[in-house]
């Protein structure tokens, strides 16, 4: 009789602490880090690092490790790949490892209900490096997956260190990782290879060799820092120069992808006065659609960002990967004293530098900003196919030729 009361239909079930905190999972930050890159690239090191700093300032930190290296250190030789199409069976398991790793420590992480952060080791898109894009793309989507999505909205960041077989060779070894036989030509190829893959991602940092390792560690640690919204000595990742006019894409020596960006503001709650630290906060999400050569669309991912301006001069920007449906429903909380701005955006390597174009189409036409990537040096390779007029700086230029600023609608203007 008791056993019938207990389970009888007036019983109020309560969700567990656990639940709760995924069911509001929205509210608590949350970043999955893809840490990648070739053969002796300094990742173990690189993974340890950044998972203490993140915990000694309060994160709960995951690692989901390689799936390559789980296989291969639990009986899995390189003897396997003697079958004829072992590769794709190996490459799919992999990818299945991985995927199924991220989800359940997400989902673990999420339950703490306290910031968090997945760092990867490795992430969905390193295995086209070894089967080659198109029958990559085809193992992807015979598992239901979007590509598109899988390499531009499933991870906040991508950070890839180049192999030391490239600019650091004296130090190029693999005593420190059994499953790894790469000889350094090969090592090279494959971090090409993979740098390619995740090209076209929005926040694809490039770490090389041009300092010590040391040095190469503390890029990655305050790249990461500022990422997640932590006081950092980082200035600034990206370059901007003014372009004369849109560029030609048959005088492009690289390879590049092309996409169109749909940024909505939307009005904020929050007021700066109540807090006289920053001087101006403002949030926007935004649609980023793939568009492929022939100029058919492969996808779309969306985000949100959060924007506070210091009083000191510093911009700190919060990021979330977000829902088609959030975007959606963000939309209706658009800010109508802005436009909604769209810009023709062409991404792509160049001399282990990861450069944006970001040509605006609404609400103005024409206007071509090279945003590059930077690190703490400031060294730029420009590359020599585009037209630059000048570089923008902060001071002078942010306030005409930001896409907050080309936003505002003028009040003799139509909303």
């Amino acid at each position: 009789m008791a056993e019938e009361e207990m389970d009888g239909p007036n019983l109020e079930r309560r969700d567990s602490e656990a639940k709760r905190n995924i069911e509001n999972s929205n509210n608590v930050p949350f970043y999955r880090i893809v840490l990648t890159g070739g053969p002796c690239g300094g990742k173990t090191t690189a993974l340890s690092r950044v998972s203490n700093y993140l915990r000694e300032r309060g994160f709960e930190v995951v690692m989901a490790p390689e799936a390559f290296t789980i296989l291969a250190s639990n009986g899995m030789s390189m003897a396997f790949f003697g079958t004829e199409g072992m590769d794709e069976i190996i490459q799919s398991t992999i990818l299945d490892v991985q995927l199924s790793l991220e989800s359940g420590i997400e989902n673990i992480l999420k339950a703490r209900g306290t910031p968090a952060v997945l760092l990867c080791d490795r992430g969905a898109m390193d295995g086209m490096a070894y089967m080659g894009r198109d029958r990559f793309q085809n193992l992807v989507e015979e598992k239901g997956k979007d590509f598109t999505e899988l390499r531009e909205g499933r991870y906040n960041a991508v950070f890839h260190m180049v192999t030391a077989a490239e600019g650091a060779e004296d130090y190029y070894t693999l005593e420190n990782n059994e499953a790894r036989s790469e000889p350094p030509e090969l090592a090279r190829e494959l971090d090409q290879k993979t740098q390619a893959a995740w090209a076209g991602h929005p926040r694809l940092f490039i770490l090389d060799n041009s300092t010590d390792f040391e040095g190469k560690l503390q890029k990655l640690v305050e790249a990461i820092a500022k990422l997640v919204g932590l006081p950092t000595n980082l200035s600034r990742s990206t370059a901007k120069f003014l372009l004369k006019s849109p560029p030609d894409l048959d005088n492009f020596t690289v390879d590049y992808h092309v996409f169109t960006v749909d940024k909505v503001y939307v009005s904020s709650q929050s007021s700066t006065t109540a807090n006289s630290f920053y001087t101006d906060e403002y949030s926007f999400v935004r649609k980023r659609t793939h568009v492929l050569k022939d100029g058919s669309t492969a996808g779309s991912v969306y985000g949100a960002t959060y924007v506070q301006e210091t009083s000191d001069g510093h911009v700190v920007e919060k990021k979330r990967i977000i829902s088609k449906r959030e975007y959606v429903a963000s939309l209706k909380q658009r800010d109508l004293s802005r436009h909604e701005v769209r810009q023709k955006r062409i991404s792509f390597l160049y001399k282990h530098q990861s450069f944006n174009i970001h040509i605006y189409e609404k609400p103005i036409e024409g206007l071509c900003i090279l945003h590059a990537q930077v690190d703490g040096e400031d060294n730029i390779n420009l590359p020599p196919f585009l037209d630059i007029e000048r570089r923008l700086t902060k001071s002078r230029d942010d306030a005409k030729l930001g896409a907050y600023a080309v936003s505002l609608i003028n009040k003799d203007e139509p909303k």
